[in-house]
């Protein structure tokens, strides 16, 4: 392995005398993380997407309701997934939001995508974007915002 030879097999066998460990997650689980979490970040890091260098860490993502549309039959479900995105000023709302909303519909259609791989099912993803003066600054608002 010095020489850089056959170190697939010195891995293979290493592995191979390895202990089983506990399962971290239930089968067929990928995280310990709920639902809202993932999606939040998924939301969040497609909010992020170009325009990082403007709103680095000024974004809190946080999902108020994950409920399925109770009017929908069993064959064709829907999720109804209300979130809210926090900025720290408004300036940072007009950036989230884009030019008549075409931002914020980007967001949106690609967090979707994401989100409904995730889950197994379609999802009617409404999103508002909101401002929380200097929430980064106020102990309360962070404890809000699930930080």
């Amino acid at each position: 392995a010095v020489k850089n030879q056959q170190v697939d097999l010195l891995a293979d066998l290493l592995v191979a005398t390895l202990p089983e460990g506990p399962t971290m997650y239930p089968e067929g689980h990928l995280t310990d993380e709920p639902e809202e979490i993932l999606v939040a970040e998924i939301i969040r890091e497609a909010a992020l997407e170009g325009v990082r260098d403007e709103l680095p860490h000024s974004l809190a993502v946080v999902v108020d309701e994950m409920v399925p549309r109770e009017d929908r039959p069993a064959d064709r479900p829907l999720i109804d997934v209300r979130v809210n995105v926090f900025v720290e000023r408004d300036s940072q709302k007009g950036i989230i939001i884009g030019k008549k909303g075409s931002r914020l519909k980007e967001i949106g259609q690609s967090s979707r995508v994401q989100i409904e791989k995730i889950l197994g099912t379609p999802v009617y993803l409404d999103l508002h974007v909101k401002v929380a003066k200097d929430w980064q600054r106020d102990p309360k608002q962070l404890r809000k915002l699930g930080f």
